[in-house]
């Protein structure tokens, strides 16, 4: 067995031990210090010197190079655990784990010397252990501390250069010490019921606030902390606990840039921790005694023993209320009325959680949200309503995400706002480089604190979640986004506009999602009509669709993008569905055709003398058993690839261009879809019409009636602007509901007088097209080359008709487009929607 001493002084400079710390390591550290000049031992009056404070002696004692030292007026015992040493090290380099200092007053009868490492073992085995008073030893630290602020001058020496951190550890260490040694669980020694009755940490915590000495309030966190994560014993439930805890609370979060946030985040990690263990604890912390006198008795431990502590403290302030009794623990009946400090109202533990969220300290304020997330998810269901009802924590990080809002420039890129994908709450700056702009850090940050919010309400209770949800839509959607969207500034409206791309782009939670689209496109489900409230937001924003400035009209068409890529039904049924449920776009007063063969008219369009679709090579409708859905499909796909006329086509002349690539993607973004939409339950084929119902005037609505008007204008639009078009007219075809299909993809769907459908509004964009091209010289050499130019292929000069041109080139693509989507979406064995895919590899 050997002794390890205290590093750092002549201990360990003497070759005699040197050679008894080189055999086994024991979990016993010695520390023993002569009676020196000016050297005190600890527990008693005054302060011990810096080298005693350090656990290591100042010098040598007389014979030190062969004799042991005597035990003479102080032995310090504590319990050690070494960590490895190497074979090569001639020192051992201890460290502190959980120790208890044991002093051994002057003049103990088991003074002597140590001989031989035999001896030391037998006077520090347990069975020759000696009687120390714990309780004792515990009141004299605490009584040098009380007597530093009796007897100190100095006012400016921190606090960590006296004696005042040596002896908070001290204590702590009996405190475990005894809890160790105690042989029930859940008992309460004599020293934690000092330190309870006599309101030792309330104490620690005014001192804390008074900042006296310098740094105070550092040593009273840490004391907080280390007492509520070592001491086993439930604690928090106590008033004379629960009150400084409180308190201390709110002597941090407080101000930005607080010198105590690292010991104030690790106090709150700890109190989350114990709320983690026992999540009735989180509403009883919040809610003080009005929540205790609820709480169930099982859940409180057992008091501590009223026998253990000194004479003179039978009044037990601090010792529970008998079961199923209101008052909190030493509280009086009548007092219950009364609000214990930092109790309802308060909230002190969100408040300080949310001001150590806003901490410049990236590790503070990353601890900080994981604590408060830790909260917000394992909230029983009485502080989950206290939270969402009664406590600030919703409105206040609904305003925190404002005010991040309103720090932004009002001059950011479009372009910039759209690359700053993959922004998380964990990580929400991403390194400084060459493509930071203007802002960025302010986007990041605000981008940060929604993907952060919008964590919380995916992983908070319910109840919680609905709280926070309509907190950030009242409080940034409707008070701040809506007034710029509807502002006449064309910068206010794009920024406004990027900016909710954004965040749709990385909304997760199904809550907030919910909210995002009853604001953006009201609660109205019913059919529009063209007389319809022109008034509304999302009448607002389909208008912007069609903007004077391009710029905005883009913005607008990708937030339409990104909003029917979220996974919530009212999107499309508030834009297109609602107004193609009766199937008023179809003629009345004729049947039902039996294959989309028997609408084959096109030999009687103007625009197809040469597409190929000539009445004698059309199939006339054969039996069941026969190839007659494939039929249809064939002819389906040929009815958009055959659109273009030959002269206006130039895919054929570039490798990869062919119609056979867009399958594949195709495919992918249908099975995305459709996986997507499967728990909404659309039916798999359009409802039957009435022949009998008399015709009624059809709306195709202000959405799909702004894209076809864009999709006209084609081939005088900006070629961004009109890729921007067909990639949300892509999307929405995407969608495998019957009415979507008919009405969008169907080139042969009897419409009813008046009615449009994509297909014909292509037709008539291929008619202009074709009176277009014949006041164009050299066509299709310039088509070839506007093309390449749009592939990087060819030289950037520019020509003329170069909007025409590049109309064009899209046009051809879109057609592409079209028709692989209809291939993917129509089954191989019957004209009617179904959700198979095709065969693998067909084409």
């Amino acid at each position: 067995m050997a002794l390890f001493f205290g590093k750092g002084g002549g201990v360990l400079s003497c070759p005699y031990y040197i050679r008894l710390l080189q055999n086994d390591p024991t979990l016993i550290y010695v520390h023993l210090f002569s009676p020196q000049p000016g050297l005190t031992p600890p527990g008693q009056r005054g302060r011990p010197s810096r080298g005693e404070r350090e656990g290591c002696l100042g010098s040598p004692w007389p014979g030190a190079e062969t004799e042991p030292p005597r035990l003479g007026d102080g032995v310090l015992l504590f319990p050690w655990k070494p960590r490895a040493r190497s074979a090569s090290s001639a020192r051992p380099d201890p460290w502190w784990a959980r120790g208890v200092s044991v002093l051994m007053r002057a003049g103990d009868s088991r003074s002597g010397s140590l001989g031989a490492p035999a001896d030391a073992a037998s006077l520090l085995s347990p069975q020759r252990e000696p009687s120390i008073d714990l309780l004792q030893a515990f009141v004299e630290h605490w009584k040098g501390i009380t007597h530093y602020y009796l007897e100190s001058t100095d006012e400016n020496t921190p606090a960590k250069k006296t004696d005042i951190p040596w002896r908070l550890k001290q204590m702590l260490d009996i405190l475990v010490y005894e809890e160790g040694q105690q042989a029930a669980a859940g008992e309460a020694g004599p020293c934690l019921e000092y330190l309870l009755q006599h309101k030792i940490l309330e104490t620690l915590c005014t001192l804390g606030k008074a900042e006296y000495p310098p740094s105070m309030r550092q040593q009273v966190f840490q004391f907080f902390s280390k007492v509520l994560a070592q001491v086993q014993h439930p604690l928090l439930h106590y008033l004379s606990v629960h009150r400084p805890v409180q308190k201390l609370l709110r002597l941090g979060g407080t101000a930005a840039g607080s010198l105590t946030e690292k010991e104030e985040v690790q106090f709150t990690s700890v109190l989350c921790s114990k709320i983690q263990q026992d999540p009735a604890l989180l509403a009883y912390i919040l809610e003080g005694k009005k929540m205790v006198g609820r709480r169930k008795p099982s859940r409180e431990p057992a008091g501590p023993p009223r026998d253990t502590a000194g004479p003179g403290d039978k009044d037990r302030s601090h010792s529970r209320a008998p079961d199923g009794a209101p008052p909190l623990h030493g509280e009086p009946r009548g007092a219950q009325a009364e609000e214990p400090d930092g109790a309802a109202g308060e909230n002190s533990l969100i408040t300080s959680l949310l001001g150590l969220c806003k901490s410049k300290k990236s590790r503070v304020a990353l601890k900080a949200r994981e604590n408060l997330l830790l909260l917000v998810s394992v909230a029983s269901p009485a502080a989950a309503t206290y939270l969402a009802q009664r406590s600030p924590c919703c409105p206040a990080i609904a305003e925190h995400l404002c005010r991040l809002y309103h720090s932004m420039p009002a001059c950011l890129d479009p372009a910039d706002v759209a690359a700053s994908e993959g922004i998380s709450w964990r990580l929400p700056s991403a390194p400084s480089d060459e493509a930071s702009f203007p802002g960025k850090e302010a986007l990041a940050a605000f981008l940060g604190w929604f993907d952060y919010c919008d964590h919380l309400i995916m992983e908070a209770q319910a109840v919680v979640a609905d709280a926070l949800a309509r907190a950030v839509a009242e409080k940034l959607f409707v008070e701040t986004l809506q007034p710029q969207l509807l502002h006449v500034s064309e910068r206010s409206i794009l920024t406004s506009t990027v900016l909710l791309t954004a965040m749709l782009r990385q909304l997760r939670s199904p809550a907030l999602l919910r909210e995002a689209v009853a604001f953006l496109l009201g609660t109205d489900q019913q059919p529009e009509g063209p007389e319809d409230d022109p008034c509304t937001l999302c009448a607002h924003l389909i208008g912007h669709c069609d903007h004077l400035s391009d710029e905005i009209s883009i913005a607008t068409l990708r937030l339409f993008e990104e909003l029917l890529q979220q996974p919530h039904e009212r999107v499309l049924h508030s834009l297109v569905l609602r107004n193609l449920e009766g199937r008023l776009y179809v003629a009345r007063g004729s049947p039902e055709p039996e294959s989309y063969e028997d609408t084959l008219d096109l030999e009687e369009d103007p625009y197809f003398p040469d597409s190929g679709f000539q009445p004698s090579a059309r199939a006339r409708p054969t039996p069941a058993t026969n190839s007659e859905g494939k039929t249809a499909v064939t002819e389906i796909v040929n009815s958009f690839l055959c659109l273009v006329p030959e002269e206006a086509k130039t895919s054929a002349f570039l490798e990869e261009t062919g119609y056979d690539t867009y399958v594949h993607d195709a495919y992918g973004l249908f099975q995305e879809c459709s996986s997507r939409v499967a728990p909404w339950g659309w039916p798999l084929g359009p409802a039957p019409l009435d022949p009998h119902e008399p015709e009624q005037p059809f709306f195709e609505g202000r959405f799909l009636g702004v894209l076809f008007d864009r999709m006209s204008r084609i081939l005088d639009q900006p070629y961004s602007l009109n890729l921007q078009v067909t990639s949300v007219l892509s999307r929405l075809a995407l969608f495998p509901h019957p009415h979507v299909h008919e009405y969008l993809l169907d080139p042969y769907v009897n419409l009813a007088p008046g009615c449009r459908s994509l297909f014909s509004v292509l037709v008539r964009v291929i008619g202009d097209l074709m009176q277009r091209i014949q006041r164009v010289p050299q066509f299709p050499g310039k088509l070839l080359l506007v093309r390449r130019q749009l592939m990087g292929q060819g030289p950037g000069e520019q020509l003329d008709h170069q909007t025409l041109l590049q109309g064009v080139v899209v046009l051809e693509e879109f057609c592409k487009e079209l028709a692989a989507i209809a291939f993917v979406k129509f089954p191989p064995h019957g004209p009617h929607l179904n959700f198979s895919p095709p065969p693998e590899g067909q084409v």
